[in-house]
C-alpha cells in the first residue's frame, strides 16, 4: 500500500470523521502531547495524509498530530459557500478544535493551508498558540507580485486539471508543483485523480461555491503569534517572494527558504521540513 507514515500507519488505519462546523470533517489523529492542527495543501485531489504523511510519523512522536482534510476535499463536507474559502476553513479548523475538546493549539500549513492557518490566527487568535505556513498567499483569491508573472504557471495547471481532471492534466499539475518530477509516480497521479473524482456530491459542491476576494494585508501587523514560513525556492504556484513580504509585516517570525523545493515542501523535503517546523515548535 502506498503513503504510508514513517511509523507505519496507514490513511486508512488513522480515518475518522466528526461533526463540527455543521459538517462532517474527516480528520486523521495520531500521537500526544500539545495538539498540532495541520492543514493541507491546494489543489484538486489533495488530502490531508498526501500532504503530511512523510512527516507525522516523526511529529507524533512529541505531539497529538491532527491532520484535517479542508471542506470540500477528501470526506469533509459537502458544503455549499458564497465567501472568501480560507475564512471558511479557518471557521471549520476551530469547529474541529471544539468538536474535540480544545482550547488552543498550534496550526501547522501548507499553501492554502498555510494561509488559513494565517487566517485563524488573525480572526481566532486565543486559539493559535505558533503557526507554520509556506507556499500561501497573503490575499484570497491571490497577490500581486513584484518579480513573479501571475496567474501563476502553476495557477494555470491547477485550473486546467479542475476544468478537465483527466489522468494527463493532473499529472501535468503535479509536475508543475513538485520540482522532482520523478516523486510524480502513477500511484500518486491515481491517488489524486480519485480523491478529486470519488464524490458526484463533493463535484456539484464545489462547482457550486464562489470563493470571494479578500485582502489579508492590513491584518498581517496585528498577528501576535509566532509564525515559520517555509517556502520552496522553485514554487511555481506561489512566488516566494510573497513570504519574503509576510516577513516584514509580522513582528515575530522567520522565513526559511528551502533549495531544489516546489510547492509542496511537506512531502518534497519532509525529512527538512520536519526538522525546521519540531525545532520552531520546542522553541528551538
Amino acid at each position: 500500500m502506498p503513503f504510508i507514515a514513517s511509523n507505519g500507519l496507514t490513511e486508512a488505519a488513522t480515518s475518522k470523521t466528526i461533526q463540527a462546523g455543521g459538517m462532517t470533517v474527516h480528520y486523521h489523529e495520531i500521537g500526544s502531547g500539545e495538539p498540532v492542527l495541520f492543514l493541507h495543501s491546494y489543489g484538486p485531489g489533495t488530502t490531508a495524509w498526501i500532504t503530511f504523511h512523510k512527516a507525522v510519523g516523526a511529529l507524533s512522536q512529541h505531539y497529538r498530530c491532527i491532520l484535517m482534510d479542508l471542506p470540500n476535499f477528501s470526506k469533509t463536507g459537502p458544503i455549499v459557500y458564497q465567501e472568501g474559502v480560507h475564512a471558511v476553513q479557518a471557521r471549520t479548523a476551530v469547529a474541529l478544535l471544539d468538536a474535540l475538546g480544545i482550547e488552543r493549539a498550534h496550526f501547522v500549513g501548507n499553501s492554502q493551508g498555510g494561509q488559513s492557518a494565517m487566517v485563524a490566527a488573525i480572526s481566532y487568535p486565543e486559539r493559535v498558540r505558533k503557526f507554520v505556513m509556506g507556499g500561501s498567499h497573503i490575499g484570497t483569491g491571490g497577490d500581486r507580485y513584484l518579480m513573479a508573472n501571475r496567474p501563476s504557471e502553476g495557477n494555470r495547471a491547477t485550473r486546467v486539471a479542475q476544468d478537465d481532471p483527466s489522468r494527463e492534466n493532473i499529472a501535468r499539475y503535479l509536475r508543475v508543483h513538485i520540482d522532482d518530477e520523478s516523486l510524480v509516480t502513477g500511484e500518486l497521479v491515481d491517488y489524486i485523480h480519485h480523491a478529486h473524482t470519488w464524490s458526484p456530491e463533493f463535484i456539484e459542491a464545489r462547482r457550486q461555491s464562489v470563493s470571494l476576494p479578500h485582502d489579508y494585508s492590513p491584518d498581517l501587523a496585528g498577528i501576535q503569534a509566532p509564525v515559520l514560513l517555509i517556502h520552496g525556492r522553485y514554487d511555481r504556484m506561489v512566488a516566494f517572494e510573497i513570504s519574503i513580504a509576510i516577513l516584514n509585516h509580522i513582528t515575530d517570525s522567520r522565513v526559511v527558504l528551502l533549495n531544489n523545493c516546489g510547492h509542496w515542501a511537506p512531502f518534497e523535503k519532509p525529512a527538512e521540513w520536519t526538522a525546521h517546523v519540531l525545532a520552531f515548535l520546542r522553541g528551538y
